[in-house]
């Protein structure tokens, strides 16, 4: 047999080094982007995760501020009789003898960078037209403080809800938070109007001037002592406790929020309230004011945070 007559076989095959890098490589390729692709599924195991915003710090040291809510803020009766008196309001006062919180947190002219809106007769319904005026200032901290007048009516059948209290609250920062983002709340507490009856009663011409009409949910018959009278206080005692806890829980939603229950726990005398009408703060109860709403601005923590505060 010659060479030309050697049997034909099969050809085998063989990978070229070349080859073989090539397929090695287009295998770690192909590993490496099914692993990548499964890193980056939205809701695979290891999906990445969003990243979180940290929430705005409370700043202790605002430059401006603007006041909102009733006669108390406007130094109602704080001066003299029936009239306004803004330059001895807790807030915006500009009086040293006052030492306002503008007084105390503006340390460069003070006067231009606060304002006030509170009016006297406000309820918390009026609370949002407030803010809208103030919003074109643009303040870095406002001041609030509302309800009482919506818990002295005539009669405990005329007070506001505690429902439409907090439903206007709610919608008050709603339209705050609009055009306001950033700037940080200051909300006080309704005052204990129980304790305003039992110690403005002890002056003969308070009570003389109660007569006139001055919160008749609580203050009519100063000296009735019998069980329908104090269940109708203990209701509005309730009233003002069921809007402290409206206020409370609706401030803590919004991390730019503080809420100030000190002002109803405080043991106020008659040496604070206005010798006109015992009823509104006087100078002495303005100071008081200023002070408490100082401390809690002024503190790096939410003095009621991870609290359930009802104003109790």
């Amino acid at each position: 047999m010659t060479s030309t007559d050697r049997p034909v076989r099969p050809r085998r095959h063989r990978l070229t080094a070349r080859a073989a890098l090539a397929l090695t490589t287009t295998s770690a390729l192909l590993t490496t982007l099914t692993a990548c692709g499964a890193d980056s599924a939205p809701h695979g195991r290891g999906a990445a995760r969003p990243t979180v915003k940290p929430a705005p710090a409370w700043r202790t040291d605002p430059a401006s501020i603007a006041a909102l809510g009733d006669s108390i803020t406007v130094g109602f009766d704080a001066c003299t009789v029936l009239s306004d008196c803004p330059e001895v309001s807790w807030s915006t006062g500009t009086s040293p003898k006052v030492d306002s919180l503008a007084h105390r947190l503006l340390k460069k002219n003070p006067a231009a960078h606060s304002w006030n809106y509170a009016r006297t007769g406000a309820l918390m319904s009026d609370l949002p037209q407030q803010i809208t005026a103030a919003a074109a200032r643009r303040p870095e901290l406002v001041t609030v403080l509302i309800g009482a007048n919506d818990a002295c009516r005539s009669d405990v059948g005329a007070m506001t809800s505690a429902a439409d209290f907090r439903a206007g609250f709610e919608r008050s920062m709603k339209t705050l938070r609009h055009s306001l983002p950033r700037t940080q709340v200051y909300v006080a507490a309704v005052p204990d109007l129980l304790r305003l009856w039992s110690e403005g009663r002890k002056n003969p011409l308070g009570k003389q001037v109660w007569k006139l009409g001055i919160c008749g949910s609580m203050l009519r018959d100063p000296d009735d002592l019998t069980k329908p009278a104090q269940d109708r206080r203990a209701l509005v005692r309730d009233r003002v406790m069921a809007y402290n806890e409206a206020l409370a829980e609706v401030c803590a939603k919004d991390t730019l929020c503080r809420f100030d229950r000190s002002v109803f726990d405080y043991r106020f005398t008659g040496q604070q309230l206005s010798t006109w009408d015992w009823f509104h703060p006087g100078l002495h109860g303005q100071q008081q004011l200023a002070e408490l709403a100082f401390r809690t601005i002024t503190r790096k923590e939410n003095p009621l945070k991870g609290e359930a505060a009802s104003g109790n």
